[in-house]
């Protein structure tokens, strides 16, 4: 029960990584709100649902205060919740820029914001940015998502700074995953599938359990050491 007792927020939560890394949380102690659009496709008696845009800067800071008036502190945030509008860049239109900009960085942003200085305050904490072997590599065809997914490195490395600064074990880490066989993966043509596995030193794509493993370690005490950190979950891919 390496996370018993804690107060943890999972964005994105309602599938895929996210309800991975919400039931692994949930199945070691903790309290977990999932927070996504959609409805969660699960049940667990330690997560409760949330329905939340990210981008919407109001509707934040009325789940930030929804969430300590009813459980009195947060001890983790996983900004997990992202999009992709993949286009080459001459073809990439304005939309399709601003929205994954929006929710993949504004996200993460609108809702650290006020989680990380509360973390302050209670005397420690950690935060688990999602990032992805795109950010660290770049790809053809998600110029948006590249700049994203980079970007969240940067908030990660200066949030690891800011948060810390009075001498408050508050960390910060982000989880770069390779290829994952989340739902989305399972509509790509098999023989790209078996491209990306053969793009890896291990040969093989990964599972939603391995990036909720390395979740679950970056927020429990057994990463107490380890801040401003890019883990990356990948098999040894590279792009």
């Amino acid at each position: 029960m390496r996370l018993e007792n804690k107060i943890a927020v999972v964005t994105g939560g309602a599938n895929g990584l996210g309800k991975e890394m919400a039931l692994r949380f949930a199945n070691e102690g903790a309290k977990v709100i999932a927070v996504d659009m959609a409805e969660l496709d699960y049940k667990h008696d330690a997560v409760e649902g949330y329905k939340l845009n990210v981008t919407d800067t109001d509707a934040c800071k009325e789940f930030y205060d929804y969430v300590i008036d009813k459980y009195g502190q947060i001890d983790v945030l996983v900004n997990n919740a992202g999009i992709t509008r993949d286009s080459m860049t001459r073809k990439m239109s304005d939309e399709q820029w601003d929205l994954v900009i929006d929710v993949n960085l504004k996200g993460v942003f609108n809702l650290t914001r006020h989680i990380g200085p509360q973390m302050e305050n209670i005397g420690g904490g950690t935060i688990i940015n999602i990032s992805s072997v795109v950010g660290e590599y770049g790809n053809i065809g998600q110029a948006n998502y590249a700049a994203t997914k980079a970007g969240v490195l940067g908030l990660t490395k200066t949030w690891a700074k800011e948060f810390a600064r009075k001498g408050v074990p508050v960390r910060v880490n982000a989880i770069a995953p390779g290829y994952i066989m989340t739902d989305i993966l399972k509509t790509v043509p098999q023989d790209l599938l078996d491209k990306f596995a053969s793009m890896t030193m291990l040969k093989r794509l990964g599972q939603p359990k391995e990036i909720a493993n390395a979740a679950l370690f970056l927020a429990s005490d057994e990463a107490s050491y380890v801040t401003g950190h890019t883990m990356s979950v990948n098999g040894g891919m590279r792009l």
